[in-house]
């Protein structure tokens, strides 16, 4: 069915078993067969893994969804795995022992952003098979990149080791949390949990599945992530008597205080007058510069991600202050944030309506940057507010955690610059993700463990309507689900080599 869309079924095995062979992966060509004998299978539990979204902000599909990983799991050859109670969404943490040396730590998270059907061209909760102009077939839906298409090519890459008749290279243990997409608000309970606690120090890092291969088949290695903050500012009858509790009509503004107005002000506080240098007291005291090798590899990365492609992926003209692109790079990945995510007050439909709202809310996240930590910014926040007398601002934090960092010479990172040069595919080394993920909860005491991303697939529109996962590609050089999946399993190899070493 899948083939039949861009006809690349027997050419895809092809490539797959003649592929450079990274660190001699046993028996590759049979497992590559496992992997092309399960393709729709795992197409299919991909679609049905996508119909099943777990929104934490919604409350939706909580605790199905720590089922249906659950389950997952087992169905990976994980010989244990359980949920994990916390006071937000469960999570789930499973271990697979193969009596390996090595045992290597592997982050899920099986929650997504919520969505609006209406601004997709097809249902997101669908996984349609769609020709994507120039690069393939890839599945379109919810979660389709980030991150269910890239974790199921993780667990098939297991399955069709297993299915080969050999034992993984490795020793696998599964944290998967439901509330990444709200900034992980409870996941540090999860690996608080003596049991996960001390299985997670048996391993010589942690690392996420990720879509990380450009449209020409170039790679990026990062090296850390920025941190996140996710909370709200309230203004309104709620907060303080000077304003009505609910909306009423416009013509009190010349008596009764206007709550959105409040809210602008204070909001306008947190920036300079530039509009994006945030501007909280104290907020860049434990900023840590780049360093000299962090400027370098921000350089060289040029060379694999050109400006004009990046502005067109962003649908922009220009940079912040018209800068130049190299320079706007080091600020992407070296600047911390203050972002306004969306604001609502009174009426906002068709027309005027005349009145006073009873109540302002914005939506806000905070990027964190070396050294700074998701206390840090909260209580910088908090008391920046109290000292212009915003005391009828509401400060609500929903979730957040501190920015990661990994070395270059921690055994995951050595081992994807192995893979890719033995596989002759060009990549570019970051000092970090600008976006987020909660690495920092196990690069952080007292784990203190290499934390970092990895994945050699393709996809899109994270968090944005039609986003997509490359299934079938039609340029030899970018892996579609079966390469990918051979990705992982050449990448388990090579990081077993690598850590005994």
């Amino acid at each position: 069915m899948t083939r039949g869309l861009a006809g690349l079924g027997m050419a895809a095995a092809i490539a797959l078993a003649a592929a450079p062979v990274a660190a001699e992966t046993p028996d590759r060509a049979q497992i590559t067969g496992m992997v092309e004998q399960h393709h729709d299978a795992t197409i299919k539990a991909l679609q049905d893994w996508i119909a099943l979204p777990t929104i934490a902000a919604e409350k939706r599909g909580t605790p199905e969804g720590a089922e249906y990983m659950k389950q997952l799991a087992l169905d990976s050859g994980f010989q244990q795995a359980k949920i994990i109670p916390t006071d937000g969404v469960p999570a789930v943490f499973a271990t697979l022992d193969a009596g390996a040396p090595t045992t290597i730590g592997i982050y899920f998270m099986y929650d997504v952003k919520q969505f609006d059907p209406a601004e997709w061209d097809s249902p997101p909760l669908e996984g349609r098979l769609v020709e994507r102009p120039g690069e393939g077939v890839a599945i379109y839906g919810r979660g389709a990149v980030n991150q269910k298409g890239p974790q199921m090519a993780f667990l098939a890459a297991l399955k069709a080791i297993q299915a080969s008749g050999r034992k993984l290279p490795v020793n696998i243990v599964l944290v998967a949390e439901g509330e990444e997409e709200v900034a992980s608000t409870h996941f540090d309970q999860v690996v608080a949990v003596s049991e996960v606690q001390a299985a997670l120090a048996k391993t010589i890092g942690v690392f996420i599945p990720s879509a990380a291969q450009s449209k020409d088949g170039s790679a990026n290695i990062t090296l850390g992530a920025k941190g996140a903050v996710e909370f709200q500012l309230v203004v309104g009858g709620e907060t303080s008597d000077k304003y009505p509790k609910s909306d009423i009509h416009s013509s009190n503004h010349a008596r009764i205080e206007n709550p959105a107005w409040r809210l602008v002000k204070a909001l306008d506080t947190l920036v300079a007058d530039d509009g994006h240098t945030p501007a909280i007291d104290g907020w860049f005291e434990n900023v840590r510069p780049l360093t000299e090798r962090q400027k370098m590899l921000i350089a060289e990365s040029v060379k694999l991600n050109p400006e004009a492609q990046q502005k067109a992926s962003l649908g922009i003209g220009r940079w912040i202050d018209d800068e130049a692109y190299l320079t706007s790079l080091e600020r992407f990945f070296s600047q911390p944030t203050v972002n306004i995510q969306g604001l609502v007050a009174g009426y906002t439909g068709p027309g005027g309506k005349t009145v006073l709202p009873g109540r302002a809310e914005a939506k806000l996240e905070f990027r964190l940057v070396p050294a700074m930590t998701k206390d840090e910014a909260v209580s910088k926040l908090k008391a920046h507010l109290a000292k212009r007398g915003f005391d009828d601002v509401e400060v609500t934090i929903s979730g957040g955690y501190g920015p990661n960092e990994t070395e270059e010479d921690a055994v995951l990172i050595r081992a994807q610059k192995r893979l890719f040069d033995e596989h002759g595919i060009p990549y570019s080394i970051r000092p970090r993700n600008a976006g987020s993920w909660p690495g920092v909860i196990f690069n952080g005491p007292p784990l203190n463990l290499p934390a970092s991303q990895f994945g050699l697939s393709r996809g899109g529109g994270a968090h944005a309507p039609n986003e997509w996962f490359l299934i079938e590609s039609s340029n030899p050089k970018v892996n579609g689900l079966d390469e990918a999946t051979m990705a992982y399993v050449d990448y388990l190899y090579v990081v077993a080599e690598e850590a005994q070493k």
